[in-house]
């Protein structure tokens, strides 16, 4: 290997890349519908890329010494190396060109399907909110160097005056994070590929290396999780191995491994016996390794970039000092990629100043790299002052009127076992079945109904004054009567009001409940083009009134079948919001429990006889330790039960899951109590069914069978297979028919046709059935 120069003393793991204006999201979009060209989406992602080089480099990283990240994504980074490796579905061959490569286009649409061929799967990468695309791997995957869109990027920066560095995802994450292909045999294991796999990576070094680069991050938060199924001294040996064979190769720029997400633990000492130049350590989430002694670059990621907050820059640098006491090389970096977060917090004129003053977005954690890489260079004394104002926030913070209130401590010290208890289920099920009356195979939809360029304009005339709260209210009735109509068309049996005066999940709530502030710009993206902009809860949690009850009661009085109040539940709140770090998560999530107790209260007083209280991110939070998991389970289940336990036997209590891997968290699921459960399950065909089989599940459970976050529409026949496979695991009486998730960015068109084809699905069924009788 060719000497090169030493890693930066201060650099970020990543920084947002779909623009401070969603401008990716806005050319992506563009392009999908044909009002763009292939070279115009290029041209605006080299003007994006070219101004994050140029943020960056004045929040004071450095232009030519690789400390700038070079790793941009048009949609998802697990797909970018999918791709860069030739790791195609071959569902999808026809897009891979005669010279091995896959233009934008194709790209998108393994993304997102077409016709007949469903778009990979999708699910959370490791315990944030992000979505990332599920690579399909088989002993007949064509693995080699596909694509050098890479190391282009790279040479685009270093034209422009940059060294920058390159970054992708490692090889183990990669291919633990995959799944077996369609074609592979049953029980096949992606990690069978590695060697293969470890060539094309040793043939993109090779082009980095001459191209110029001289620093390459390998992310491997994979080292960091003990939620894969491989056992952990495979995983190990097979790191060893990897790094062993790319360490070695001659010509190529150093390797800085990074290990975002948790503590490297068992996995430190494979890296530090590694050829490699840098590590990369999670010290927010992770500790200080004590008892090391290396000469390799320690990269100290003390800088949160997974939530918003200023943080204590002094205590970080204390943990920066200490890890230099392993004699090694010590650099600063985020704990994350900053694309958790979002771009600047000066963008927010609307927040209170003294909040503004406690908060650091995406590019004040970039200056607090820079300032806490001046105190390695210089001295604890010549940031001295950065690190007090840091200090003397934190501790405004702490005193700050609502940040903790009295009345709300005592309802929570207040709590019981009975508090979070309901009746028997058998019991339950009777009077439910009494009071709503629904047949074999009930049809509903999971909560919100396409918001329209029309509702987007209404709400925008809302804030901006031109209309009062009053005509906003009847423009969205307007629309609720149109939604319900349409529904009753179709022939759903359960219905909901769409949702139109909602503009987030979780924002809505947050805009009404006491404790949180919502932000202009935090736009934060969540999968491909989808933003979305995390609520802050900053302080104590209380509802100063009824938030849904007028919405839901309206519905009702337009039709005689049951609808369903729609309220977000307290994991969710959290897990997409930006939240208080000052205090356990439990007693957080039961804040907002209580909350949400009051608000269901109110619903079924009003006489909704079905509230659906949507759990998604129930598996996201997820402890990535094993040893940490058993307590968060039995304070996120205890904060749904607390929030959905007073109402009465007749009350059904929906919950709603998506996105997770259900079989490592189906007893929790099955723990919520919940009398019936929608989840994720068009996308992956049913996977999830043999887990709740093999769980014994016994109350409602509606298995998706239409997957909204594509634009494909699913035929009569695809539904009908896939309700065949859930019947034919799952007692007749507990199944119910619904989509993936929720309507909200899909179109009118392709809604109806889908729903439609659900129904008429379910109709065939339900007769096969009945003759079958």
């Amino acid at each position: 290997m060719t000497t090169h120069s030493p890693f930066p003393r201060g650099t970020v793991l990543g920084y947002p890349r779909i623009g401070r204006r969603r401008e990716l999201k806005k050319a992506v979009e563009a392009f999908w519908v044909g009002k763009i060209s292939a070279d115009q989406l290029e041209a605006s992602a080299a003007e994006l890329r070219a101004a994050t080089r140029e943020r960056l480099a004045s929040l004071g990283l450095g232009r030519d010494d690789s400390s700038i990240p070079e790793g941009f994504s048009f949609y998802d980074q697990m797909l970018d190396t999918a791709v860069t490796v030739g790791a195609v579905p071959s569902r999808f061959a026809r897009v891979v060109g005669a010279d091995g490569t896959v233009d934008l286009a194709g790209y998108f649409t393994i993304a997102r399907g077409e016709g007949d061929d469903v778009p990979a799967e999708m699910t959370k990468w490791f315990d944030s909110n992000y979505h990332y695309l599920v690579p399909e791997i088989g002993p007949e995957t064509d693995l080699h160097f596909a694509s050098d869109r890479l190391v282009r990027e790279f040479a685009e920066a270093k034209a422009a005056g940059f060294l920058t560095r390159p970054v992708i995802v490692g090889p183990i994450t990669f291919l633990l994070l995959s799944k077996a292909s369609e074609q592979a045999p049953e029980g096949y294991d992606p990690l069978h590929r590695l060697d293969d796999l470890i060539a094309v990576y040793e043939g993109l070094l090779a082009e980095l290396a001459d191209a110029g680069a001289e620093w390459v991050q390998l992310d491997e938060p994979i080292l960091v999780s003990e939620s894969v199924d491989v056992d952990r001294a495979v995983v190990l040996e097979r790191t060893a191995h990897a790094y062993r064979q790319l360490g070695g190769v001659d010509a190529r720029p150093q390797l800085f491994v990074s290990a975002p997400y948790g503590s490297l633990d068992d996995a430190l000492p494979v890296l530090l016996d590694a050829p490699i130049e840098a590590i990369g350590l999670d010290l927010v989430k992770g500790s200080v390794p004590a008892g090391i002694t290396t000469g390799k670059t320690l990269v100290g990621g003390v800088v949160d970039g997974h939530n918003i907050w200023r943080g204590d820059l002094a205590a970080g640098f204390d943990k920066l000092t200490s890890l230099a006491g392993s004699g090694a090389p010590v650099a600063v970096a985020t704990s994350t990629s900053l694309f958790h977060v979002p771009h600047d917090v000066a963008d927010e004129t609307l927040l209170p100043a003294r909040l503004v003053s406690w908060l650091a977005f995406a590019d004040q954690k970039v200056a607090q790299v820079a300032t806490l890489a001046k105190g390695l260079a210089e001295g604890r004394l010549a940031i001295r002052d950065e690190l007090d104002a840091a200090s003397a926030a934190l501790a405004d913070r702490q005193s700050a009127p609502g940040v903790r209130d009295g009345a709300v401590r005592a309802r929570e010290a207040a709590l019981t076992d009975a508090d979070f208890s309901r009746g028997a289920y058998g019991v339950r099920l009777a009077a439910q079945d009494a009071a709503l009356g629904l047949p074999f195979l009930p049809t509903t939809t999971i909560g919100s109904f396409p918001q329209t360029g029309d509702i987007r304009r209404e709400r925008a005339r809302l804030v901006k004054g031109e209309i009062s709260h009053d005509e906003y209210v009847t423009a969205m009735q307007e629309e609720i009567r149109r939604v319900v109509a349409l529904q009753e068309e179709i022939g759903l049996d359960v219905l909901v009001h769409g949702e139109p005066e909602r503009n987030d999940m979780v924002q809505y709530f947050a805009e009404n409940l006491d404790g949180f502030e919502v932000t202009e710009n935090g736009w934060v993206q969540s999968y491909g083009s989808r933003c979305t902009r995390p609520s802050l809860l900053w302080g104590d949690v209380s509802r100063p009134a009824p938030i849904t009850v007028s919405w839901s009661t309206f519905t009702q009085s337009l039709t005689s079948k049951p609808v369903k109040g729609m309220l977000t539940g307290p994991v969710t709140i959290l897990a997409w919001s930006f939240v208080r770090d000052d205090q356990p998560l439990r007693e957080t999530a039961n804040q907002v429990a209580l909350a949400l107790r009051d608000e269901i209260a109110d619903l079924e007083a009003a006489g909704i006889g079905i509230i659906q209280v949507d759990e998604p991110a129930l598996r996201e939070l997820l402890p990535l330790k094993t040893a940490d998991q058993a307590d968060y389970l039995d304070w996120s289940v205890g904060s749904f039960r607390l929030a959905t336990a007073g109402v009465s036997d007749r009350t059904q209590i929906h919950t709603h899951l998506c996105y997770s891997e259900f079989g490592v968290v189906i007893d929790a699921i099955d723990r919520l109590d919940a009398d019936v459960t929608s989840i994720e399950a068009a996308r992956s065909k049913m996977e999830v069914v043999p887990d709740i089989q093999q769980a014994g599940f016994a109350r409602g459970i509606g298995p998706g069978v239409y997957d909204i976050h594509s634009p494909r529409v699913p035929s009569t026949e695809e539904v009908e297979g896939l309700l065949e496979i859930a019947l034919g695991a799952i007692p007749n009486r507990q199944v119910w028919v619904n989509p993936d998730c929720g309507l909200k960015t899909r179109g009118y068109d392709e809604t109806v046709a889908s729903l439609s084809n659900i129904v008429a699905a379910t109709r065939h069924v339900r007769e096969r059935a009945a003759a079958a009788q």
